[in-house]
């Protein structure tokens, strides 16, 4: 996900992360970095599956100060009533693959009274979850295109 218009900060997280405290960790991180003068425009928080749900968390903990975020594969649990709490904020992208389990993020969009944007992409490969174990241009070029987009 690197590239030359922007700057990456990636995390890797253990087997057996606590999610919600993960992401309690990474939204401070973003405060810290809003705090130091970065536009919260010009920050973007992305995961996939598992990672995704930690992302969702993380935006859900920045109501105050909305950031980007993308979720890949993102909306499996999270659109569970068990979750139906929790509420994205800010300017959203969800990318799915159509033959997966983890599909639209629609529902979590209409609980999420604080966005500025939503907008998801449906890719097609036929791998399902496995679309995204590896960057191929189907989501990572929409990802960065639209990253660069909020940044610029």
């Amino acid at each position: 996900m690197s590239d030359n218009e922007y700057n990456l900060i990636a995390y890797h997280r253990s087997k057996g992360t606590d999610p919600f405290k993960h992401a309690e960790l990474l939204a401070n991180n973003v405060r810290e970095l809003i705090k130091s003068g970065v536009d919260a425009n010009h920050i973007t928080i992305i995961g996939f599956s598992r990672g995704a749900f930690i992302t969702s968390l993380t935006s859900h903990y920045l109501e105050e100060t909305p950031v980007n975020t993308v979720l890949l594969a993102g909306c499996g649990r999270i659109v569970s009533k068990k979750y139906f709490d929790i509420k994205m904020n800010g300017d959203f992208l969800s990318v799915y693959e159509t033959t997966d389990g983890a599909s639209t993020c629609k529902k979590l969009q209409a609980r999420s009274i604080n966005l500025k944007s939503f907008e998801e992409i449906s890719i097609s490969t036929g791998k399902e979850h496995g679309a995204f174990y590896r960057p191929i241009p189907e989501w990572v070029i929409p990802v960065k295109d639209w990253i660069k987009g909020k940044s610029s």
